[in-house]
């Protein structure tokens, strides 16, 4: 997969379940969902009672805007994934178009609920690596095809700062996947789990 920028890709809970092991415990907790695009989790979560907060520096524009970005790259990104397709595991997601399906079923559940959900504040404006919440505001924080993933596009420097960061928010970080776009364990996975305070990193 070639990508020269992070893509705005929103994931359901059906998949945030599967990717971070969510346990119906977990789903009570105090969460924050780092850089969740335009995902449905956070609505979907909403509609069971429950309240996650979001941060993405997408969270600064405006539905529309978010929805032409996303239209923008989805043709390209299947593209290629049908060109690929054997660099993909088709178990959650049966077929590219399926895939797709999903990525504008989430990207429409979003919309729905974003203006309501940025005035609740449960969508904020931030990015990493450095988020506006008190240390140990959490006791959750979730990571969504961001960190490792585009490790061509940031450095080590950032990725380390970036989980200091989420530790200092959340008493509890997973992130998903560890893999690159190139499906190669990130060179800066085993770096950063080797570090004196990622003993509480959750891959």
């Amino acid at each position: 997969m070639q990508l020269d920028r992070v893509v705005p890709f929103g994931r359901s809970l059906d998949e945030y379940r599967t990717m971070f092991s969510l346990s119906h415990d977990d789903l009570d907790k105090e969460i924050v969902g780092v850089a969740d695009g335009p995902a449905s989790f956070n609505a979907e979560m909403q509609a069971l009672g429950k309240r996650v907060i979001s941060v993405d520096p997408l969270y600064a524009f405006r539905p529309a805007e978010i929805e032409q970005r996303f239209h923008a790259v989805v043709d390209g990104i299947m593209r290629q994934v049908k060109e690929t397709p054997d660099d993909w595991v088709w178990t959650f997601h049966q077929s590219p178009d399926q895939l797709r399906e999903r990525r504008v079923q989430a990207l429409t559940r979003f919309l729905t609920d974003y203006e309501r959900g940025t005035t609740d504040g449960r969508y904020v404006i931030g990015e990493l690596p450095r988020l506006d919440f008190s240390d140990a505001q959490f006791e959750l924080a979730l990571c969504s095809h961001f960190l490792f993933l585009y490790s061509d596009h940031f450095s080590y420097a950032f990725h380390r700062a970036a989980f200091f960061e989420m530790l200092r928010i959340a008493e509890e970080v997973r992130v998903f996947p560890l893999l690159t776009l190139a499906l190669k364990p990130s060179p800066y996975s085993h770096a950063a789990s080797s570090e004196p305070r990622s003993r509480q990193l959750c891959p």
